[in-house]
């Protein structure tokens, strides 16, 4: 099943990504993070915040990505002048990944789709899509239906959507306005970046593994 949540063990056993995390602080607050994997990658998905890892500190705004390997010493988070949303992924991917921010969703008034076609209705302007990697979806607001490897599945704050290399995958319905994170990890393949169509680069080559 390509939907898990938080926690340990909770992700499929083919995932790079294994662990995530969700943390929400208000003006004042601080929180330290214990390490979790070999890799890290820390996403602000909204707010300000001061980030110190080690030695080195860095102004956190929405959409400041840090990425942290094993040895680089405490991750903490002060200074928090407004609500801020943290979304931080743990694994072990490896040295060429894809690309990785955060994405917002809604219904159209006038739906158009430029990926592959699709058998159910859309009204977003989503397109159904594959990569050559894996990718993660984080929901931290909104809820909508998303579709990997052709199946659907309800999801809403705090769920994951992972999905294999070379499966496709879709949002075609929001059901309330949709922020989430996006994280594509080893390039595998061709390793071409973006979105993939069978009708522009080829039938897709899905991992039968990865499900």
């Amino acid at each position: 099943m390509p939907v898990f949540t938080s926690g340990k063990g909770q992700a499929p056993p083919w995932c790079q990504m294994q662990y995530f995390d969700i943390v929400e602080l208000a003006p004042g607050q601080e929180h330290r993070y214990t390490r979790e994997g070999s890799r890290e990658k820390l996403i602000v998905g909204r707010g300000c915040c001061r980030i110190t890892t080690g030695a080195s500190q860095v102004t956190g705004g929405e959409k400041t990505q840090l990425d942290l390997v094993a040895g680089e010493g405490a991750l903490v988070i002060d200074q928090v002048t407004e609500r801020t949303v943290l979304i931080r992924m743990c694994g072990d991917w490896g040295e060429e990944v894809g690309g990785a921010g955060v994405f917002t969703g809604a219904n159209s008034e006038q739906p158009r789709d430029g990926g592959d076609p699709v058998a159910y209705a859309k009204f977003t302007n989503f397109d159904n899509h594959f990569h050559d990697c894996d990718e993660y979806w984080i929901l931290f607001e909104g809820s909508g239906l998303a579709y990997s490897e052709g199946k659907p599945y309800l999801v809403g704050p705090g769920d994951c959507v992972a999905t294999g290399m070379g499966h496709h995958h879709d949002l075609p319905r929001v059901d309330a306005p949709i922020r989430a994170v996006y994280f594509e990890t080893t390039m595998e393949g061709q390793k071409r970046r973006g979105h993939l169509w069978d009708h522009t680069h080829g039938p897709a080559a899905p991992r039968a593994e990865k499900i």
